[in-house]
């Protein structure tokens, strides 16, 4: 059995296995162990053309993947799980917001866009944790200038005409004894300020910082490919030309140390190194995950919306084979970006796809309906299942949820059930079951409902019996 990661650490990128990615899969998805192990050998893939000559590796493309099967069957999660255990940029788009070019919408290169948006991101919070310790000093230290500022010396003008042309201050010997005391006893008294600051007694004080307003102004432009939704930055555009804005705020210390803190880190980082960072790991990690694509699949000489469905294909494709985008930050090259499709394929099939774009998704994946053994396994199994999230939401309030292995099984059954009679939307059918049998005791804590709760057969039963009864209103309520 492959070895585990401990929760909330990434899998190390340079010894990364396709048996450690599915075991890591497993964490969390029930079942689809062929969609897994595609998806971990064109991980592993990645990995492999690394290590090859340059020569030789640009011309290795990804093999990108075609996932079948109805809603709620984990297509959506095992994307997002393996871009956060690789920490890989990764977007999920649907097909069906984006419009041929020439009509009004969404063009396709956005998708690139937003994912480089998604790794600078990224790459911005990786250096910011570096220089954390060093930033936090800095804040303290500006901290320390507002709650103790250090006196400056006075300046003493003979004359107005002095202070005219620029005539240097000249004091007695009495005023600068003076100042020197002042500034002598703020010092005191600000290593005494320091000293408290870093035992964190004044942590509910409130202070007055200054800081850099964080809202510039912005010009949205819409017109037409290319540059929908960007928005100008115009204090970016006038940067050398305009002074930063300031202004001032009062916060609890705590709450000013964390703003001063991120600023300054922000002073720190490089952003020229994080976009060129960012970049890189776009065009040679960036996952991209494009849901509902059999919605924009269509037999060619449809009308209406038809015809623009052919041509969101036709869009999509140079991206999928390999491209270059235009972003702010620069060019960003699509030839090595893995991307996933995912659709339902109900009313239309995978060959119902223009020929080019079939021909870009050379792995496809089936998976299969669940059943009323893996919801079961949904119910208990995972690191984040569904029962343990309700039980700790509910703990929080006083009310223990215990449920019994007979409530499970009337759960799964119920929601294999109603999924067969209506809709079949997978997993998520139990999100609406468990919110109805659990929606009284959700209600009434913490006032009406303490302590231990165990939920049996017979609650859920008695839950759900009106709704069972009337299919007509289960189509509604579940």
């Amino acid at each position: 059995m492959a070895e585990q990661v401990p929760e909330g650490e990434h899998l190390d990128l340079e010894n990364l296995t396709p048996r450690q990615i599915v075991a890591e899969l497993d964490r969390y998805i029930i079942g689809q162990q062929e969609a897994k192990r595609a998806v971990a050998i064109a991980l592993r893939n990645r990995l492999r053309r690394q290590r090859l000559p340059a020569e030789l590796r640009d011309e290795i493309a990804p093999k990108n993947i075609l996932m079948i099967g109805p809603t709620g069957v984990g297509k959506t999660e095992i994307a997002r799980r393996i871009a956060r255990l690789t920490r890989a940029p990764f977007i999920k788009v649907e097909a069906t917001k984006f419009t041929e070019v020439g009509y009004v919408g969404r063009d396709v290169e956005s998708i690139i866009r937003d994912l480089l948006e998604t790794a600078i991101r990224m790459v911005k919070a990786e250096r910011i944790e570096t220089v954390r310790d060093r930033a936090r000093a800095a804040a303290d230290e500006r901290l320390l200038d507002a709650l103790v500022p250090v006196p400056r010396r006075r300046p003493r003008l003979a004359n107005p005409f002095e202070a005219l042309f620029g005539g240097v201050a000249r004091m007695g010997g009495d005023e600068e004894e003076d100042d020197a005391e002042r500034i002598a006893e703020a010092r005191r008294r600000r290593a005494e300020v320091a000293e408290r600051l870093r035992r964190g007694e004044l942590e509910d004080e409130l202070v007055e910082i200054e800081v850099e307003d964080s809202t510039p102004p912005m010009v949205d432009i819409f017109g037409g490919a290319g540059l929908e939704e960007m928005s100008i930055n115009v204090q970016d555009l006038f940067r050398d030309l305009l002074p930063k804005r300031k202004r001032r705020r009062r916060l609890r210390v705590r709450e000013a140390r964390e703003v001063l803190a991120q600023e300054e880190a922000q002073k720190l980082i490089d952003m020229d190194q994080v976009v060129a960072e960012a970049v890189r790991r776009t065009e040679q990690f960036g996952i991209v995950f494009i849901d509902e694509i059999d919605k924009i699949a269509g037999r060619e000489g449809g009308h209406g919306p038809d015809v623009s469905r052919e041509g969101v294909q036709r869009d999509i494709l140079p991206i999928v084979e390999g491209a270059t985008v235009m972003t702010r930050h620069g060019p960003v090259r699509t030839d090595h970006i893995l991307f996933i499709a995912a659709g339902a394929f109900h009313v239309a099939k995978p060959s119902d796809l223009i020929p080019e774009l079939q021909g870009r998704f050379p792995i496809r994946v089936e998976l299969k309906p669940l059943g009323r053994e893996d919801f079961k396994r949904i119910l208990t199994e995972p690191d984040n299942a569904l029962l343990r999230q309700y039980q700790a939401l509910l703990a929080t309030d006083g009310v223990h949820l215990t449920f019994t292995e007979d409530a499970i099984d009337e759960l799964a059954a119920i929601a294999a059930q109603v999924n067969e009679q209506t809709e079949n939307i997978g997993a998520r059918r139990l999100h609406t079951i468990l919110e109805r049998v659990l929606e009284p005791l959700a209600f009434d804590a913490p006032d009406a409902v303490q302590g231990e709760v165990v939920i049996d057969r017979d609650y859920v039963r008695q839950r759900l019996a009106d709704v069972l009864r009337d299919q007509d209103l289960g189509r509604y309520i579940l």
